[in-house]
């Protein structure tokens, strides 16, 4: 059967239902969203931009096979470590209440848990666990030794924040902390279990309660744990094997994502977080500083990358601070300037050659997300 695909852009104002197509034409991110979704072989790309109140999108094929459905504003997606932003940032919150300390050690908040197997929670402190810099094994990259288990047996039952960071720990550390740079997501299981001893409080409940609901952000939250569905107004996900395409989008358990990679959220939605994160309107300005400073770990492959954001360097002059974002089936990136320009890109589907990119990096194969966002905020036109 063939694909039906639709090409569109339309601006709006942030607050206000989006106008018919055609109003603005985009072609800068246009001509990045359409090479991006040839590049992954996807059913479908799109972008949500934000400049100031304005809000405009850009679509590229279509959000469901088979289907002339393009991608909107409110098009709720499984962004994966984009999540990793909105932790970073409840945590920063928790450091200007003085209830957390970048540089007290994890064994303060976690007695207990980070100890053996060549770890010493006393040695690795909160910052260490924001930037990647603790030495903690991956706990995805942990599993991928056996793929059947991870692919059947831990898709069939749920999973909690203590089990997940198991995984990692179960594995020897990359190096000493402070000692270098590994992308992990285990780091980020730990973040939110120092989240619910500071909260008492979920994990969910903490971002919802902080985060969400006083930015308003309506497509945004945590699954329950054993419901991988989503609600009506989605993007389906699809695993491209090769030869042929699944739809994945109700098949993968969302409590494998937690804290470091399980939230549900929308173009308009996650434009609006980064702008906000941008203006002080979620941490303090300290704490802000604090996230947007670059690590520079010894032999980074991400020395740019700061408290959960890294820098993305404009080709129309100036900086973007965001995240990217890989789940089975989407693949996410997204920023904002501090001057209010913010983006979100979303691609659906994942290769076989970008699942290697859930464990251990934040990346992915095809054209860079990251140089289909750039285009995207320096688009004037």
């Amino acid at each position: 059967m063939g694909l039906a695909v639709s090409v569109s852009a339309t601006v709006v104002p942030a607050a206000t239902a989006a106008p018919p197509a055609g109003s603005a034409t985009h072609h800068a991110t246009q001509t990045a969203i359409d090479t991006l979704k040839t590049s992954h072989g996807a059913p479908g790309a799109g972008a949500v931009v934000r400049d100031g109140d304005d809000m405009w999108s850009v679509s590229s094929g279509t959000r469901a096979i088979n289907q002339n459905l393009p991608f909107g504003a409110d098009h709720k997606v499984k962004v994966g470590s984009l999540t990793k932003t909105f932790t970073a940032a409840v945590v920063m919150q928790l450091v200007a209440e003085q209830k957390v300390d970048l540089n007290a050690s994890v064994e303060t908040y976690l007695p207990g848990v980070v100890q053996g197997n060549g770890y010493d929670g006393n040695s690795i402190n909160v910052r260490q666990l924001l930037n990647h810099t603790s030495g903690i094994y991956d706990y995805l990259e942990a599993k991928q030794a056996n793929l059947l288990d991870f692919l059947i047996v831990q898709q069939n039952r749920t999973h909690t924040l203590a089990e997940l960071a198991s995984w990692g720990l179960s594995k020897p550390p990359y190096f000493a902390p402070g000692a270098g740079y590994h992308y992990s997501g285990t780091n980020y299981m730990l973040l939110g279990m120092i989240i619910e001893k500071a909260t008492g409080t979920t994990y969910g409940q903490a971002v919802n309660s902080r985060i969400v609901t006083p930015l308003g952000l309506t497509n945004t939250y945590l699954p329950t744990p054993g419901d991988p569905t989503l609600p009506p107004g989605h993007v389906r996900g699809h695993l491209d094997l090769g030869f042929f395409s699944i739809d994945v989008t109700d098949r993968v358990e969302p409590s494998i994502g937690l804290s470091g990679g399980g939230l549900v959220t929308s173009g308009a939605d996650a434009t609006r977080f980064f702008q906000a994160l941008m203006a002080g309107e979620v941490v303090p300005s300290a704490q802000l500083t604090e996230m947007l400073t670059p690590t520079n770990a010894p032999g980074s492959t991400a020395p740019n990358y700061g408290l959960g954001v890294d820098r993305f360097t404009l080709p129309c002059g100036g900086e973007a601070w965001g995240h990217y974002g890989i789940w089975p089936g989407y693949q996410t990136i997204a920023a904002a300037t501090a001057d209010g320009r913010a983006a979100f890109v979303e691609v659906n589907n994942l290769g076989v050659n970008d699942i290697d990119a859930m464990a251990g990096s934040g990346s992915g194969g095809g054209v860079n997300r990251s140089a289909t966002l750039v285009a995207a905020l320096c688009d004037k036109s």
